[in-house]
């Protein structure tokens, strides 16, 4: 199951630079993830500043 970014998200980027996949891109409110392309790592949820991303 592919992680995924909340509401809360201040799109501040940090996330999608984590990502060895490049599965993190902006999206209209804020940044979003390809659940296709993501690999379930975590690296972006221990990047996030404020915790936006789950599993």
């Amino acid at each position: 199951m592919a992680y995924k970014i909340s509401d809360e998200c201040i799109s501040c980027g940090a996330c999608a630079e984590s990502c060895p996949m490049n599965a993190i891109a902006e999206g209209d409110a804020h940044y979003e993830i390809d659940a296709d392309a993501c690999i379930d790592c975590g690296a972006c949820a221990e990047t996030c500043p404020i915790g936006a991303i789950s599993e």
